[in-house]
């Protein structure tokens, strides 16, 4: 038989697998969280319930052993939400607690390989967002923005937000995961979206789109605009959400 670990599709879940592997002899074939399960004769599912407890034992075991830039790559592999990804990451966990903090030179390995490469793609997303995102004022005199990232980043964005509008409230949505940062001045929170959020913008938005885009057109230099440029430093594929794009 073939032994698939079913999880929650939280990180947590995902840790509680990397602890039952350690302390069973049904070791996993494949790690697939819910949504993901397949359908075969072959396969021996075995659930795993997600206990707090046993996620900080392993959360912290990686901290000390391996290193904490170990458990970030870790978590930014986990937000790719590649398929197989859960297998590579407990490759490297297990290779981790075998060497601790040489991991970061062993490039030559397929599980390290895959999730530094993994961990770059996911920050450079994160560093790319950071600049992308565009606010819309609600009625309410919240700040809006719609996004739709390759990975599953609103969570490690929110901070760089949180930052430069202490002072604001906000609400970051990803509509291809339909899930938002909600920020109330104080705390912030992850939740997912169901049912239609009732936008409605402020009236006077539109006006404030219009010297937005005024503005973008001020400083842009005919003679200099280079097309090609500006699709790499702001792919085609996060137009629709800029304002000065007509997003």
């Amino acid at each position: 038989m073939i032994n698939h670990y079913i999880y929650d599709g939280s990180f947590d879940g995902l840790l509680n697998a990397i602890y039952k592997a350690y302390y069973t002899p049904d070791k996993p074939d494949k790690i697939l969280s819910y949504e993901k399960r397949e359908d075969n004769f072959l396969v021996k599912e075995i659930l795993i319930d997600t206990d707090a407890k046993k996620a900080k034992k392993v959360y912290e075991a990686i901290d000390k052993k391996i290193s904490p830039a170990a458990l970030r790559k870790i978590y930014y592999a986990y937000l790719s939400e590649i398929d197989g990804i859960e297998m590579d990451i407990l490759n490297f966990v297990r290779l981790g607690f075998k060497i601790g903090t040489d991991i970061e030179l062993n490039l030559a390995n397929e599980a390290v390989f895959k999730i530094e490469s993994i961990y770059n793609k996911v920050s450079h997303e994160r560093h790319r967002m950071t600049g992308l995102i565009r606010f819309k004022e609600l009625k309410n005199n919240i700040l809006y923005a719609e996004i739709s990232p390759d990975y599953n980043l609103v969570g490690i964005i929110a901070p760089h937000f949180i930052k430069r509008l202490s002072n604001e409230n906000f609400i970051i949505h990803d509509k291809k995961r339909n899930i938002s940062v909600f920020y109330n001045k104080k705390e912030w929170i992850v939740r997912e979206i169901k049912g239609d959020l009732n936008i409605i913008f402020n009236e006077k938005e539109e006006d404030y789109q219009n010297l937005w885009k005024m503005y973008f057109k001020s400083i842009s230099i005919k003679e200099k605009f280079n097309p090609k440029l500006q699709r790499s430093n702001m792919p085609k594929k996060y137009w629709k959400y800029l304002i000065e794009k007509g997003g």
